[in-house]
């Protein structure tokens, strides 16, 4: 199986920053696709940022200019910095992969990690 854990969310007062971590770890071939979604209350989940092996990134308008998508291949990791941050960013976070193992692609989440900004 494959297991994505992140960390890294908490709470910040308007303008202030947090870096959110996911790790992929268990049995699989490779990673293409990491991306970050959130999902606010009363809302449909959204994506963030996406971050393809070799690709290019893409982030939501809202967030341009103030989150920054990253990734560690080597650790299988992901990270969002997020700088700025504006109460409307307020949601749960989950982190998606999509991996290869057992000769197909798959898409895997992580369990979501809270971001609350105050204003």
């Amino acid at each position: 199986q494959v297991q994505l854990v992140e960390s890294g969310g908490g709470f910040v007062q308007a303008g202030g920053s947090l870096r959110l971590s996911c790790a992929a770890s268990g049995s699989f071939f490779s990673i293409n696709t990491m991306a970050w979604y959130r999902q606010a209350p009363g809302k449909q989940r959204e994506l963030v940022a996406n971050i393809p092996s070799g690709g290019v990134i893409n982030y939501v308008d809202s967030v341009k200019g103030r989150f920054t998508i990253s990734r560690d291949n080597a650790k299988n990791t992901v990270y969002l910095q997020m700088n700025s941050l504006k109460p409307e960013d307020t949601a749960v976070y989950y982190c998606y992969a999509r991996v290869y193992r057992e000769y197909a692609w798959n898409n895997y989440w992580g369990q979501g990690t809270q971001v609350t900004v105050s204003s």
